[in-house]
């Protein structure tokens, strides 16, 4: 696997992990329920397109940071991940 390739996968494995960040950040301390009643809720009312757009916020902040840092491939890997969890959000709103 080649220097750029590394870089890519690296950034999109942070932006997969500041998503789930998000979520979790969104789930314990936003939600006016507990962990668990939050995750029924979600579930039972079909708002994991809302929850996941929701849960990618932070991506915008990693994708700046390694923007300024010139970590540009990092940056792309970012971009990548967002665009892919995008599409998945529009999926999960139409279905």
């Amino acid at each position: 696997m080649g220097a750029v390739t590394k870089e890519i996968s690296l950034g999109v494995l942070v932006a997969l992990f500041a998503t789930a960040g998000g979520f979790f950040l969104y789930v314990e301390y936003f939600s006016k329920f507990g962990f668990i009643d939050t995750l029924q809720i979600i579930r039972l009312g079909n708002l994991y397109s809302n929850v996941l757009a929701i849960a990618a916020i932070p991506n915008l902040f990693v994708f700046f940071v390694f923007i300024k840092k010139k970590q540009d491939q990092r940056a792309k890997g970012v971009l990548m991940a967002t665009i892919v969890i995008a599409l998945t959000t529009l999926i999960l709103k139409f279905i």
